[in-house]
């Protein structure tokens, strides 16, 4: 098997289907959740609606560049969005969350493996392996937060 095509099993295995590390992904603890647990304040940590949306603003981002596109995110605005306010916004984002992160998969899956040590973007980010290990290991530190904070707004 090609290490493009480990890689991006790798990333579906958080996001979208795999319990192999965490015994759990994005879509098993996101995917039923009411709207109103998302957004649900706790003290003053930011919600599970915040970071999920979080974590899909630099799959889109990053997707942006595997599709020739420019590097347009920006860890300023990483958490800036608008209000979650109905099960039917919920809903359409986690549809996005899922489409995106498919796409963000499957342009992994499709990059020749030389690609990997290539440069990505600016000589200052590294290569694309690295961003690609980066956004594996962002996502399942997120992870951890949504699970925790589930837990203790279930409790």
């Amino acid at each position: 098997m090609k290490s493009t095509v480990e890689i991006a099993n790798r990333f579906r295995e958080i996001i979208l289907n795999g319990t192999w590390v965490a015994n759990t992904n994005y879509k098993d603890q996101l995917e039923n959740m009411d709207w109103k647990t998302a957004v649900k304040p706790l003290q003053n940590l930011n919600t599970i609606a915040v970071l999920a949306q979080h974590i899909h603003y630099y799959i889109k981002g990053i997707n942006q560049v595997f599709k020739g596109g420019t590097l347009d995110i920006k860890d300023t605005f990483s958490f800036d969005f608008p209000p979650i306010e109905s099960q039917q916004e919920w809903d359409s984002f986690l549809n996005k969350f899922w489409n995106d992160s498919e796409e963000f998969a499957f342009q992994i899956e499709q990059m020749p493996n030389e690609k990997l040590d290539q440069g990505f973007v600016d000589e200052k980010y590294g290569s694309y392996r690295r961003n690609i290990d980066a956004m594996i290991e962002h996502s399942y530190y997120h992870l951890g937060q949504i699970v925790l904070l589930k837990k203790l707004l279930n409790h």
